[in-house]
């Protein structure tokens, strides 16, 4: 009876061994990792292959940022607006916006060159430019500030040569070898009077010494 006891406990003891290497040949318990070192719970939110969608909640890398295209530049001849040509017109003759009142702003030709004529006045000056419509360039201009208006308007002094530099300044492209300036001194107050020849146009102006101020100004397209 002892030898048929002992038989079956041995049988018991090889069953439970074969149920123990059963579960250690199956698949790992939760939170084991792979030979590659990531867990499954990892790899749940890698990448998805191509043509297949994350999981959802999945992080998501960034979109690349859209190269937005260059502004293309307006050609040398485009057709500006009435109101740019106004504006050309303000700047080059140093007038804020503000001071000009009685503004006429027509189309008209010269030379077979479309323009628009440009008219507008100041407490200290009167203004008129003839600007091209394609391309803005001012290819006209005439006005005169009052002498008593030059001190109030505000300034520096400024030498001949210096004097030469704005009135080219004022045309694009030219230089102050371009200009023949003089001065002169007749009246009192004194001032510098020159002339510009430069791309077609003539120029003739009066300067103010102890301001710089351009306070006479006129320009002529020359055919």
């Amino acid at each position: 009876m002892k030898r048929i006891l002992s038989l079956g406990l041995l049988a018991g003891v090889l069953l439970s061994c074969l149920a123990g290497c059963g579960l250690r040949q199956g698949s790992a318990p939760s939170g084991a990792t792979s030979s590659a070192g990531v867990s499954k719970s990892e790899s749940a939110f890698s990448s998805a292959p191509a043509g297949e969608s994350l999981p959802a909640g999945a992080p998501q890398s960034e979109p690349a940022a859209p190269v937005s295209a260059a502004p293309s530049e307006a050609p040398a001849d485009a057709e500006i607006r009435p109101e740019d040509a106004l504006a050309i017109a303000l700047e080059n003759a140093g007038v804020p916006a503000g001071d000009a009142y009685n503004v006429k702003n027509e189309t008209d030709g010269d030379n077979g060159i479309p323009l628009y004529d440009i008219e507008f006045e100041t407490d200290y000056g009167d203004y008129d430019f003839s600007v091209a419509i394609h391309g803005g360039r001012i290819v006209g201009a005439d006005y005169e500030v009052d002498e008593e208006w030059l001190d109030t308007l505000g300034g520096r002094p400024v030498s001949l040569v210096e004097a030469a530099a704005i009135a080219a300044g004022k045309v694009p492209g030219a230089s102050a070898a371009d200009v023949d300036i003089r001065e002169e001194s007749g009246d009192g107050r004194g001032r510098y009077e020159g002339m510009l020849f430069f791309d077609g146009m003539q120029y003739e102006f009066e300067i103010d010494p102890p301001t710089g101020r351009i306070f006479d100004w006129n320009a002529d397209l020359r055919s």
